[in-house]
């Protein structure tokens, strides 16, 4: 448990885990999220989490916000190869070429979604037919690391030409946004079913 005496998952309590990381559960994680270019963010925050700390990204998604345009797909699409490059020297952000980049390929490519079926909110809330799964998981080993919907997902965003989409991203992707709500049952978060959807 936290300070305030609340029961939380686990992740957000572990050592190291500061009032930001806690507000975040609280207050964002399992929240149904809407609108394309918040949307879009977390493809980017969670592509660019790959094989770090979900905290570390988490430190930097100001810095992140304001370098890529507060994520909004037709300016992050609209990029040049020089500011992508000046990106690589701000230890602000994740300085991994591949990841960095990648952020204007997925614009593009979200852009191209959003040509195709209107948005990419309802593109990506398909997967689970528009409507938050709530899951009533006991144990933090009882929480899957993919699903068959995220397989689907992870396949049809890499057939649209995004990068770092793999199956358990796009699963950490859909626990963050809401899509499906992952906190365990004996979570404060878990009751509250009614929430309402967030924009950011």
């Amino acid at each position: 448990m936290a300070d305030d005496g609340l029961p939380r998952c686990p992740w957000a309590t572990v050592a190291g885990a500061d009032a930001s990381y806690r507000r975040y559960h609280d207050q964002e994680w399992g929240v149904p999220l809407h609108g394309d270019d918040a949307l879009f963010e977390f493809l980017v925050l969670e592509g660019a989490q790959a094989g770090l700390s979900w905290r570390t990204v988490l430190a930097k998604r100001a810095h992140y916000r304001k370098r890529f345009h507060d994520f909004s797909i037709a300016r992050v699409a609209a990029m040049t190869d020089v500011e992508l490059e000046s990106l690589l020297e701000d230890s602000g952000l994740i300085r991994n070429r591949l990841k960095i980049f990648s952020a204007r390929d997925n614009a593009r490519a979200a852009r191209e979604i959003i040509v195709r079926h209107g948005s990419l909110d309802a593109w990506l809330w398909s997967f689970v037919k528009g409507t938050p799964r709530l899951n009533h998981w006991q144990r933090p080993q009882d929480v899957p690391a993919s699903t068959a919907e995220s397989d689907a997902m992870s396949k049809a965003l890499r057939a649209h030409g995004f990068r770092f989409v793999g199956s358990t991203i796009c699963y950490a992707f859909m626990q963050a946004t809401g899509m499906v709500n992952d906190h365990l049952v004996h979570c404060f978060r878990h009751p509250q079913r009614s929430d309402k959807p967030r924009r950011s």
